[in-house]
């Protein structure tokens, strides 16, 4: 909030327009604005550089089927294909040097961003290997890779919030890992990946880590959600359930607020914030929507609340810059207040026939597996590439 203050006085001092900003007054609003792309592309256009000038761009998130698309479209990646052919390099390291390079590169171009936030901003993240879910030692040992493989400080490692991964997130905090907890669907899962969190926090208090270079973000989805729920109200096809079409998404987003103001109040939280630790902060991830139906910057302004984070497609950025709108934005009213209303929303879509349960279990288990479908797509591209410039 404080780096967007000072970024919009600046324009105004420069003489630019700012009345119609709405990037800077969503960042004014204490928002912090990640791009979800990365490609090589992107970093030699300078498109990534002028984001950051001039959409007040503070991070990108990159994942699995981000890196596939963008290596699909080749170009860009050409010349190192051709030299790690030449340097008879395996594909696993192919791919692994191919993602590093574009994340050393964006790192570079937010190390100021991460610097006049503390950290807090400037973020970049890498993804670890979706085949290796379930797995503690194989996820940590991937997790410190990436970090050593990266060499920048503003690296966040992305683990997948599968339940089997909740002893590698605390371990590879504990670690002094800076992590990216995704896929996260469920407010009961979003209590554990927390409770994950500070259990890796006092881990690393027994280690000797300091506390305060510790960081991490909750990425939970939202329109998934949404689009999982209204298949199924569809199906049930009474008025009841085709009115609540479109509301399970942020209905469960401000549950998950919820459950973060109780958790990181108390004693537990009050002892780590004393040897300085950081709160994880809430990203919501997954802001494009996916119904043409629905307005398309709804995910932006029904959950524009100070500390948190929306990582958004281009297009959902581009709209919010265009027609978006907040509503008491200085005291975060779309989001602050709201729980028992979403609580509402929540038992009268269940109360109509949908098993929240059950979407939980399918949209994880689709996440993890489109991720790993991606990696495995983004391997059989590098395989081709390889093969053609040898």
């Amino acid at each position: 909030m404080e780096r967007g203050a000072v970024r919009w006085t600046e324009r105004v001092q420069k003489g630019i327009h700012v009345a119609d900003d709405r990037l800077a007054a969503l960042t004014a609003a204490g928002v912090s604005i990640w791009l979800d792309d990365l490609s090589r592309g992107r970093l030699v256009s300078g498109d990534l550089r002028r984001l950051i000038d001039d959409k007040h761009v503070v991070g990108v998130t990159s994942n699995p089927t981000i890196f596939a698309a963008a290596l699909a479209r080749g170009g860009a990646y050409t010349p190192q294909i051709r030299e790690l052919a030449w340097r008879g390099a395996t594909v696993e390291e192919a791919v692994r040097q191919l993602m590093v390079v574009d994340v050393q590169e964006a790192c570079d171009l937010f190390r100021d961003v991460w610097e006049a936030s503390d950290g807090v901003d400037g973020r970049v993240s890498l993804e670890v290997n979706p085949e290796l879910a379930g797995d503690r030692e194989a996820t940590v040992l991937e997790a410190v890779s990436l970090m050593r493989a990266v060499g920048r400080p503003n690296l966040h490692v992305k683990i997948p919030a599968t339940r089997a991964s909740l002893p590698a997130i605390t371990e590879a905090l504990s670690l002094g890992v800076d992590i990216n907890v995704t896929l996260i669907f469920s407010v009961e899962r979003y209590r554990e990946v927390m409770a994950a969190y500070l259990a890796g926090l006092e881990r690393a208090v027994d280690a000797g880590v300091p506390l305060p270079g510790v960081h991490s973000v909750a990425s939970v989805f939202v329109s998934r959600i949404d689009a999982e729920v209204d298949k199924r109200l569809e199906e049930i096809g009474s008025d009841a359930a085709l009115a609540l079409r479109g509301m399970a998404g942020i209905a469960n987003s401000r549950l998950a607020y919820q459950a973060f103001r109780e958790t990181f109040a108390g004693p537990r939280w009050e002892r780590l914030a004393a040897r300085g630790a950081r709160v994880q902060r809430l990203l919501w991830a997954s802001t494009g929507v996916k119904n043409a139906a629905y307005p398309d910057t709804m995910y932006v302004t029904e959950l524009a609340v100070a500390g948190t984070v929306n990582t958004m497609p281009e297009a959902t950025l581009d709209a919010f810059a265009d027609h978006g709108s907040l509503r008491g934005a200085d005291n975060g009213e779309a989001v602050n207040g709201r729980a028992a209303e979403a609580g509402e929303v929540i038992d009268a879509i269940a109360a109509a026939g949908v098993d929240f349960a059950e979407v939980f279990t399918v949209l994880e288990r689709d996440g993890v597996g489109r991720f790993a479908r991606s990696w495995a797509d983004l391997h059989g591209t590098v395989r081709q590439s390889m093969g053609a410039a040898g």
